[in-house]
């Protein structure tokens, strides 16, 4: 366990991130986060930019203002849209120019324009920008987008001048010896924490989870270590259990939005201290998920007159409402359905780590 104290008060590892892109976890307010014990949330940065603006964010008092949200916020830096939205952008030295997919309108986004925006933002622990390599990329690809990332570091510690948290990125893909010039080369400038970047873009789960055991052994012991965009429950356990503080995801609200739902296999604190004693063990990924939980499609013909409950174990809505009822909202178009099963999954992510914690106390 550890703690990260911001201004917007002190956040408990390990923990996990709703992803709240353009200021708004999908179907949920900040009441809600606030209800389901969310420490923190994470913003967008290219989004962010493209409305309201850097302009009309600062007009608007920044996002903790505008949201209505006073705990911690972290934002990305728009790096990640340099691979998620590939075909729309082109990436050279100064930084990445974009082709605005809501108005055709070019943006220009550099480093220090990051920086810039994130200020105004006013996010608690702010990311420098990087240049994410496929996860079937070359050898070449991967060194220089690591090198890329590395010069653009320097960049953004440069421009750097506020009091939020700035955080590297360690990229590299695959190759451990990447990973560590990477990591050296960040540790020389000097950050507030280091994040796992580049994972989670289609590389095999067995690369990711060695690159993160290796890295993590050389990652400075007394500061936060942040995998993005990982995972999976079994994923996530496997990380703690090699280091990592920090995660976010879009699967417990993007797999909700489908009709899959996480539910626990038996009282939470005995799932995860099950799971997570497999994950310690070096189990595979699949034993550490069967430990832990089922995931149902609530959209199959077999729940149609299934009265039980969506989970007997959650502290949700879940418990009084049955995977009949849960299947019935989404067959016929109710936004109640992608409420209910955003909630439920959000819940099983957040409590899966409070029981993370209370093993590592």
């Amino acid at each position: 366990m550890g703690e990260i104290t911001t201004s917007h008060g002190n956040i408990q590892t390990p923990f996990f991130m709703p992803i709240a892109t353009k200021g708004a976890v999908k179907t949920l307010s900040t009441l809600d986060m606030e209800e389901l014990g969310a420490q923190i949330l994470l913003a967008n940065t290219y989004h962010l930019l493209l409305r309201p603006g850097l302009e009309g964010m600062g007009k608007l008092g920044g996002l903790h203002s505008f949201m209505r949200w006073q705990k911690p916020l972290l934002t990305d830096s728009g790096g990640y849209q340099v691979f998620s939205l590939a075909k729309i952008n082109q990436t050279k030295e100064d930084g990445v120019s974009f082709c605005s997919h809501i108005d055709g309108k070019k943006i220009m986004l550099t480093p220090e324009g990051s920086m810039a925006m994130q200020k105004v933002i006013g996010a608690d622990i702010i990311m420098q920008f990087d240049d994410v390599a496929a996860g079937n990329s070359d050898r070449d690809r991967y060194a220089q987008a690591m090198e890329r990332s590395l010069r653009w570091a320097r960049r953004c510690k440069d421009s750097y001048d506020t009091n939020q948290q700035l955080f590297g990125i360690i990229q590299g893909g695959t190759y451990e010896d990447l990973r560590e010039q990477s990591l050296s080369g960040l540790i020389d400038i000097g950050f507030d924490g280091y994040a796992i970047g580049g994972l989670s873009v289609g590389e095999p789960r067995e690369s990711a989870f060695n690159i993160a055991k290796t890295i993590c052994k050389k990652m400075p012991a007394n500061q936060p270590r942040y995998f993005m965009g990982g995972g999976m429950p079994e994923e996530i356990l496997y990380y703690v259990s090699v280091g990592v503080d920090m995660f976010d995801c879009v699967i417990p609200t993007r797999h909700a939005r489908h009709g899959s739902v996480f539910v626990w296999k038996e009282e939470p604190s005995l799932a995860v201290a099950r799971a997570f004693t497999l994950a310690a063990d070096g189990a595979a990924d699949t034993m550490i998920a069967d430990a832990l939980y089922k995931k149902i499609q609530i959209t199959n013909e077999s729940f149609g007159f299934d009265t039980t409950p969506i989970d007997t174990h959650s502290s949700q809505n879940s418990t009084v409402f049955s995977k009949a009822y849960l299947r019935h909202l989404f067959k016929t178009d109710e936004m109640l359905g992608f409420r209910m099963a955003t909630l439920q999954n959000l819940d099983f992510y957040l409590r899966m780590m409070k029981e993370l914690r209370h093993i590592l106390e």
